[in-house]
């Protein structure tokens, strides 16, 4: 129907609009947009997986510091051991067998402990809670995300409610202003042919309610399957709400994206992260410098001579330091590569910067798009209802046709539309606005 396609194009979304009413079933259910977001939240794999994430990032940077502890083994060896034979006169010649003591224990224990290795460690510590702040960005856009999602299928549901009441209600109205035709008809001061196109406008009207009421069930079953409810689930919105802030400036939503901006911020920690592998390049040109240590027991006593099948124990610490000199040649290269790295991360964050600017910019200025068609839309609106009536008022007195009557009856409720669609557009709006300055 004309009425009803002119309708969703004034929207400007693609998005499916739907409704269900009529009696409360026993399984109807219903939700405020918070209830949505947090089923939606607790149904969401996507923000499972983020979440998995970020305990591993966690755990990582846990493990990372582990390392600061020192490395202990603990060893044991049993070994038996050949006479020694002596070639006296030489190895074509017969030996003589040094007997030796044929069975050998060891067991023991040393360590090392990491003291200083180009700050190495530290860097590595750095970089993994640097992964572990992009994980945690990236949770919390999950979570902004699937708050956008539910809210614009919340929306939509919201909007063919108040599509389905404007149709049935224009239909009750045909419906009235149809038996008063049918009246004049009968008294012959209209033709047939006006009745019948008064019928036929409101057959069209209700094969349009016919249409909303299967839209209904799609756009329902897309919401229930975000929310993780059964598809023939119930599920009615509350009553229509309006919550934006029409006083913030484009300058504030700006700060508000540099300040929240999850794709701004990922950016950010990523070329931090750049910055820190640079760094960890440059130390394998460092001095490597560590305490060890080492004890055991052992038997037989072979450490001094002369040598005796007895227990003995022997403990060793000390300082132990070294430098790569083929470092100096080998790691030219690597460092030059993790510089360029970083350059580039650097300019990926400015390019990051411009699209948030540029994402900020075109979805306040829909925004106050919105707000402005919500404005033009209730003139429109009185305009139509004004026009309507001297319409028809002057098609009951013999001056007008049947044609300017429908027209103006169609226009009223397209005009209608166009208000509640120019309204949702804006809470749209207002949400795709917080989702992008990372504030939803």
């Amino acid at each position: 129907m004309k009425i009803y396609l002119t309708g969703l194009l004034m929207l400007g979304t693609s998005y499916t609009i739907s409704a269900h009413t009529g009696s409360p079933r026993n399984d109807t259910i219903r939700l405020s947009l918070k209830d949505a977001w947090q089923k939606a939240e607790e149904n969401s794999r996507h923000i499972k997986i983020n979440t998995i994430n970020v305990d591993i990032a966690e755990a990582e940077v846990k493990d990372a510091k582990r390392e600061r502890l020192p490395e202990i083994e603990v060893k044991g060896s049993a070994e038996k051991a050949s006479n020694i034979p002596i070639y006296e006169n030489g190895i074509f010649s017969k030996p003589t067998q040094h007997e030796v003591i044929h069975t050998l224990y060891r067991a023991g224990a040393d360590f090392y402990l990491n003291i200083y290795n180009g700050n190495k460690l530290n860097l590595k510590i750095k970089e993994n809670k640097t992964l572990q702040k992009v994980r945690e960005i990236q949770k919390e856009q999950a979570i902004s995300e699937i708050h956008y999602k539910t809210a614009s299928l919340y929306l939509e549901l919201q909007k063919t409610f108040i599509f389905r009441d404007l149709i049935q209600q224009d239909i009750t109205d045909q419906k009235v202003q149809l038996k008063e035709i049918q009246a004049l008809y009968k008294n012959g001061v209209v033709l047939k042919s006006d009745v019948l196109r008064i019928e036929l406008e409101l057959s069209k009207r209700k094969m349009t309610l016919v249409t909303i009421e299967n839209d209904i069930l799609i756009a329902m079953q897309k919401l229930n399957i975000i929310l993780g409810i059964p598809d023939d689930q119930v599920v009615i919105p509350e009553a229509p709400f309006s919550q934006w802030n029409e006083n913030t400036s484009y300058s504030d939503y700006l700060k508000l994206a540099l300040d929240h901006s999850f794709d701004y911020h990922v950016s950010e920690q990523q070329t931090e992260r750049s910055k820190i592998k640079l760094k960890q390049v440059k130390a394998n040109v460092s001095p490597k410098i560590g305490m060890y240590g080492e004890f055991y027991y052992a038997n037989p006593q072979i450490f001094l001579y002369p040598y005796n099948p007895y227990w003995y124990s022997l403990g060793i610490v000390g300082l132990k330091a070294s430098f790569s000199i083929s470092s100096l040649y080998h790691n030219t290269q690597k460092v030059k590569a993790a510089a360029l790295e970083f350059e580039k991360e650097e300019e990926v964050h400015k390019d990051t910067e411009d699209k948030v600017r540029q994402q900020v910019k075109e979805a306040y200025l829909r925004y106050q798009e919105a707000l402005e068609q919500i404005k033009v839309a209730e003139t429109n609106v009185v305009q139509a209802k004004e026009n309507a009536r001297i319409i028809k008022n002057t098609y009951f007195n013999q001056t007008s046709l049947i044609t300017e009557l429908l027209d103006a009856d169609i226009q009223v409720l397209q005009t209608k539309f166009e208000l509640e669609a120019a309204k949702i557009m804006a809470q749209n709006n207002y949400y795709l606005l917080q989702n992008i300055t990372g504030v939803l």
